[in-house]
């Protein structure tokens, strides 16, 4: 009975836990990496045919998104989620698939054109995606699963996102039961439109995140639909957009939700018909799905506007953008408007089109509402960089950049503490796990001093005997290797040597009559203007 760690340890994505019992071979999330990598992480112990089930915590693309892969590679098992994850997954499934084969087919145009490229294949396929999707199997929250003799589960709400869980895991072997929760991403208290992350009593073993375990929210929940409102008042007056990169699925929905109660309360003066574009179809197919599971997952205030008959999420003026051609037309309206658009960190997507178009004018607020990993373009843009590169092309930041401050699907310190003290007897080991690194070490070292809980911080390839209780072999870290740069082609070699010997015969001709050198400069310009072109 083991416990090997495999992903998102020590980092915040790519999550995936290994678990194997009485010759059972099970999967714990597998998640897609994104942003940047600092360690390596170890391969899956067996092949990705033997494995015989996955247990997803929700839907997010970093816990789900290497789902395709393991099917590509053999996998043939049984995926067991909640409902609402499922449906999700069967969304955003596609949708990466979608996205990995594009990108594969842009890669390869431009190697046709490029002697130093090289054609790629996808990471994998659609074929793969809807292969996966027909492996997923519903389940209810508060159920007990008996998935084979040697493993039962259930799903709690924790919180985080439409049908996110913890999960409770009960392994047996040799006629000796051990149980192991895994807690997924724990959800921040009072979400408009989530419940409260609901505790779980008893475990032998925790594994938990600590994504915000080195940073607290704000001690009263931030007005964020009139901290919103202003920035709409004050970019619209300017005649900009509001342009809000947003995860498709969670976070658009939430500031739906915000924008339905400032349309409905008419705070935007003078700018009350504002149109709001949803640029994003699987956004606009997660809305549905949010919908569609309105009366068992909403909570608060947006289920009372259920019951009302009102639907939380809708409101005159909401536009949803489905082609391509329609997210086109969007930048060539006058109208200043809101802009929801995937991805949420803005490293894919038609994110990407709308900064190009927004990022440069003056007038314009890009609006950042969920967290932004180091490495990518948005972490980039909130940390002040003047200047970036889309599409080819440099665009200057000049829009204002703005954040919702705590605006998070995430629990902070003192949610993560709440939810391991809720336990009724401490377990006997808490692994901490999906946090940057000195989160990671920095959380568990103060659940271990000031909480008295035994907690061990694990590297990818750890290994746990789940029955003895004991490590079974200590991983140590291994940073990622930098990926040596790319030989330059013989081409681009030729061409280099023609500028540096240009630039050797500009610092050659000092002295040379002024009437000459200002010839040679209108040549060089004249050069440079025809290849900017």
């Amino acid at each position: 009975m083991k416990l090997i760690f495999v992903g998102a340890d020590h980092e915040v994505t790519g999550s995936c836990h290994y678990l194997e019992v009485g010759g059972k071979h099970i999967l714990v999330d597998y998640g897609m990496e994104q942003g940047v990598n600092v360690f390596e992480n170890v391969p899956l112990p067996v092949e990705e045919s033997m494995i015989d089930y996955v247990l997803l915590t929700h839907a997010h693309i970093d816990h789900t998104g290497l789902l395709p892969l393991l099917y590509a590679r053999g996998f043939r098992g049984q995926v067991y989620a909640t409902d609402a994850t499922v449906d999700l997954c069967s969304i955003m499934l596609r949708d990466c698939a979608h996205i990995q084969m594009m990108e594969a087919e842009w890669k390869n145009r431009k190697a046709k054109r490029s002697e130093s490229l090289t054609a790629v294949d996808p990471l994998y396929t659609m074929e793969d995606a809807e292969g996966v999707i027909k492996r997923l199997v519903p389940c209810r929250y508060g159920e007990k699963v008996e998935i084979c003799p040697e493993m039962t589960v259930c799903f709690t709400d924790i919180g985080h996102l439409l049908g996110s869980a913890s999960i409770e895991v009960w392994l047996t072997e040799d006629g000796h039961t051990k149980k192991i929760v895994f807690s997924g991403d724990i959800g921040n208290k009072n979400d408009p439109l989530l419940h409260n992350p609901i505790p779980t009593r008893t475990a032998d073993y925790v594994v938990m995140e600590s994504t915000y375990g080195d940073r607290l929210h704000a001690t009263d929940r931030p007005d964020y639909v009139h901290e919103l409102a202003a920035i709409l008042k004050e970019t619209f007056d300017r005649g900009g957009n509001v342009v809000i990169p947003s995860f498709a699925v969670g976070r658009t929905q939430e500031m739906l939700y915000f924008l339905r109660r400032i349309k409905t309360e008419r705070l935007v003066e003078g700018h009350e018909n504002f149109p709001v574009y949803v640029d994003s179809p699987l956004a606009v197919e997660a809305t549905e799905i949010f919908q569609e599971n309105r009366m068992e997952c909403f909570a608060g205030e947006a289920l009372e506007l259920v019951k009302e008959g009102i639907n939380p999420i809708s409101f005159p003026g909401l536009k949803l953008s489905i082609t391509s051609d329609e997210s086109r037309e969007i930048n060539f309206i006058d109208t200043p408007k809101v802009i929801l658009s995937a991805s949420g960190m803005c490293e894919a997507g038609r994110i990407r089109h709308h900064l190009k178009h927004n990022l440069w004018r003056p007038e314009c607020t890009i609006l950042f509402v969920g967290y932004q990993a180091v490495g990518t373009l948005g972490r980039m843009i909130v940390d002040g960089v003047d200047e970036v590169k889309l599409f080819g092309e440099s665009i200057q930041v000049r829009a204002e950049i703005k954040k919702l401050a705590g605006m998070s699907g995430h629990a902070d310190k003192n949610g993560l503490i709440d939810w391991i003290c809720g336990f009724e007897e401490k377990p006997k080991k808490v692994f901490v796990v999906h946090g940057e690194d000195s989160v990671c070490a920095g959380f568990a070292e103060c659940l271990k001093i000031e909480y008295k809980q035994r907690t061990y911080a694990p590297y990818s390839g750890t290994v746990f005997d789940l029955l003895s209780g004991k490590l079974e072999y200590e991983a140590m870290p291994v940073p990622v290797k930098k990926k040596a740069k790319s030989v330059a082609s013989a081409v681009y070699a030729r061409l280099l040597a023609a500028a540096q010997r240009l630039l050797n015969m500009v610092k050659g001709i000092d002295g040379m009559p002024n009437k000459d050198m200002g010839k040679f400069a209108d040549q060089i310009n004249s050069l440079c203007d025809k290849w900017e072109r």
